[in-house]
């Protein structure tokens, strides 16, 4: 009886520790892997190694940013759930007020990059809401946390806080006021500081490109990043799709990769409305699952493959295409302040997404399908 006394306290303890594992050292700057961290930025990049210290010093671990980071519970991905997140009647009418404010920046940008203004607008509203959500986290706490605190891609992190030192340090930014999403990424249009330091732009020409505070340097820097990956002016990104017979399932790869022709589509019993692009241009075949309801297909052409280098999900980019195709219909170009009369283009497909929005669980419970 003992034994088994003492084996339950133990499991008990062991228990107990797992629920509530051990605080983290108050200061990263006294963690080895940090101070070899500390003595690589002031060999390759000329950092001040005190200056680096303090800096780490006040960097705090933030459990939270790890529950965020945490992958989802294993559950089928519901498409009208995540697609309900992003395109709906409120988003749009916040769309078409941030292209009024911005109508010649947009429209200038359309014309140096290539990129419609609504994919742009779309982009924007979908990470961080036309601004309204930036993120709450100081991007170097959670940087920190996720390069030195069991995060499976701990290599890909410390080199974001390599290049988010930079970037502060470039702009002349308190690199402990910056706050961003638990990723770190900043600013309207969520960028990445590697992505950041690549791709932003001085879109208004004050001699700063700013992403956190400037809606032009944003729209600029977005388009810049789309140019840069491939976007192809008056292409569309997507196109409506419906699948017959069996043939077609060898093509639904779960790939966003346009690799197979037009022409090999129709002959596997894909149907889609001709735009007049050639027989030979190719696309990926997407399926779009909502469970307990028929799966919604489309092709995703050249440019939806260019909104995939912005975020790696079908779900992702197929959302950013329906809130640009949404608000351009809503008003468009003319921004002329006419509310969005329905959440999303009245389609073939649009009665099956009603019924099943109203099954579907709430929208934060939806994860994108990673592609």
């Amino acid at each position: 009886m003992i034994r088994r006394a003492l084996l339950l306290a133990a499991c008990v303890l062991c228990g107990a520790a797992a629920a509530h594992p051990p605080a983290r050292q108050a200061s990263y700057a006294d963690r080895p892997e940090v101070r070899a961290f500390i003595g690589r930025m002031v060999e390759r990049y000329g950092f001040g190694a005190e200056a680096l210290r303090k800096v780490f010093a006040s960097a705090r671990f933030a459990p939270g940013v790890l529950r965020a980071m945490r992958p989802p519970p294993r559950e089928r991905p519901s498409w009208e759930a995540y697609r309900a997140r992003f395109v709906g009647a409120r988003r749009i009418d916040e769309g078409l007020e941030f292209w009024r404010a911005n109508r010649s920046t947009l429209a200038r940008a359309a014309r140096v990059y290539g990129v419609p203004a609504e994919v742009i607008v779309a982009i924007i509203g979908v990470e961080s809401h036309y601004g309204r959500s930036t993120g709450r986290w100081r991007v170097l706490d959670a940087l920190s946390t996720l390069a030195f605190d069991e995060a499976p891609r701990a290599a890909y992190f410390r080199g974001e806080l390599e290049s988010y030192l930079l970037f502060a340090r470039e702009a002349g930014l308190d690199v402990l006021a910056v706050r961003g999403s638990p990723a770190g990424a900043i600013g309207l249009p969520q960028f990445m500081p590697r992505t950041y330091r690549e791709y932003a732009v001085d879109f208004d020409g004050d001699g700063r490109a700013d992403l956190l505070d400037d809606a032009a340097d944003a729209i600029g820097s977005v388009a810049n990043f789309l140019q840069a990956h491939g976007w192809r002016r008056h292409e569309p990104a997507d196109l409506d799709a419906s699948v017959s017979g069996a043939a077609y399932r060898a093509y639904a790869d779960g790939g966003v990769q346009p690799r197979y022709t037009l022409a090999q589509l129709a002959r596997a019993g894909v149907a889609f409305r001709d735009p007049g692009l050639p027989e030979d241009t190719r696309a990926a075949l997407l399926e779009l699952g909502t469970p307990d309801e028929p799966s919604e297909y489309r092709l995703g052409l050249h440019n939806f493959y260019v909104l995939t280098r912005y975020n790696r999900s079908a779900f992702y980019a197929a959302a950013v295409s329906d809130l640009a195709k949404a608000l351009r219909a809503a008003g468009g170009s003319r921004a002329d302040g006419a509310r969005a009369r329905a959440a999303r283009p009245w389609t073939r497909r649009a009665a099956a997404g009603l019924r099943a929005a109203a099954r579907a669980p709430r929208p934060g419970s939806a994860a994108p399908a990673r592609a």
